[in-house]
């Protein structure tokens, strides 16, 4: 949440400094409680920590009561700080909504887009079309959040999320923004001088595979396959581990074991030979991409601009 511009600036009779400080103060309050943490709030609001603390202490002096805990790791609310935030901050979510829709005034749509989405789906699917929106709408931001992880996108505040149609909240509205897509097994060459190629997916058991941890799944994540309509998982193991897909590309082209990456990212590394692949006949195409989002970002026009760009022309 930004500081409203209402709240930045103007002059003020003496009657009206108090209640203007007084909103400022409560939006940085919502920050640091939403956040839990002075260093991600003061990062939003370009403000130094220690300015930001201030701010929050000279709130708690005036109302009189603590609003939050701290610790060395942590910042929480107290129990007075929790009844304030679900008193205020619907309202001032209310009010900021409202600022926002006056863009629907302008000529052209305006305003900022947060989308969060995993590492490959950012490079081959979200900016190869947003770099040639973003040319015709310059009054529009778009930031991309990259997170490999399930995000709940309503409490981390983001407008939109990216997630394979598998993957998608039935409570949310969705659009399709790519193809089908699938993964491939692949190893560099001299990976295979040493090792057998496997025939079946039972058979990557007796090799190194180079892992993926996803932050919502825990472990790491097994390798889907597809025989006779039934689908196969296996469960595989190595000796690294990424939570990133360019770096399990990076170690597979060093020769640290099979990797399970999807196949526009091995394309060019196939061609050239630097890496080979197995088991194609084992594996299927899965439901492409989609973007999601919930009810309240429909009155949007920005955001109904960049749905429209993304959304997938077949």
């Amino acid at each position: 949440m930004c500081l409203p511009s209402f709240m930045m600036a103007g002059n003020c009779s003496e009657g009206t400094i108090m209640p203007r400080e007084n909103f400022n103060d409560l939006v940085a309050f919502l920050a640091v409680a939403r956040e839990q943490s002075f260093t991600k709030a003061a990062a939003k609001f370009g403000l130094s920590q220690s300015a930001l603390s201030h701010t929050i202490r000279s709130l708690e002096s005036r109302l009189g009561i603590r609003l939050l805990t701290r610790t060395t790791r942590a910042v929480s609310p107290t129990e007075a700080g929790e009844r304030l935030i679900k008193s205020i901050g619907p309202l001032f979510d209310q009010i900021e909504e409202e600022v926002d829709a006056l863009n629907d005034l302008r000529d052209k749509p305006a305003g900022t887009i947060r989308i969060t989405a995993a590492d490959y789906a950012i490079d081959y699917v979200l900016w190869p079309k947003l770099r040639t929106f973003l040319k015709d709408y310059p009054d529009i931001n778009v930031e991309l959040v990259l997170d490999n992880g399930l995000t709940d996108i309503v409490t981390e505040r983001l407008d939109a999320g990216v997630r394979p149609g598998e993957h998608l909240a039935q409570d949310m509205i969705s659009a399709r923004i790519s193809p089908d897509f699938r993964y491939c097994i692949v190893g560099a060459p001299d990976y295979f001088e040493n090792n057998t190629r496997p025939e079946h997916p039972r058979d990557l058991v007796q090799h190194k595979c180079i892992g993926m941890r996803l932050p919502t799944y825990g472990g790491i994540y097994p390798w889907e396959f597809e025989e006779d309509g039934r689908e196969i998982s296996v469960r595989i193991n190595g000796q690294v581990v990424f939570n990133n897909i360019y770096y399990i590309l990076e170690a597979a082209l060093d020769g640290f074991g099979l990797a399970y990456i999807p196949e526009e990212i091995v394309a060019p590394h196939l061609e050239s030979g630097r890496l080979q692949s197995v088991l194609q006949d084992f594996l299927p195409y899965w439901d492409g991409y989609y973007l999601y989002y919930p009810n309240r970002r429909q009155s949007s026009p920005a955001f109904n601009a960049v749905v429209n760009a993304l959304r997938h022309k077949t």
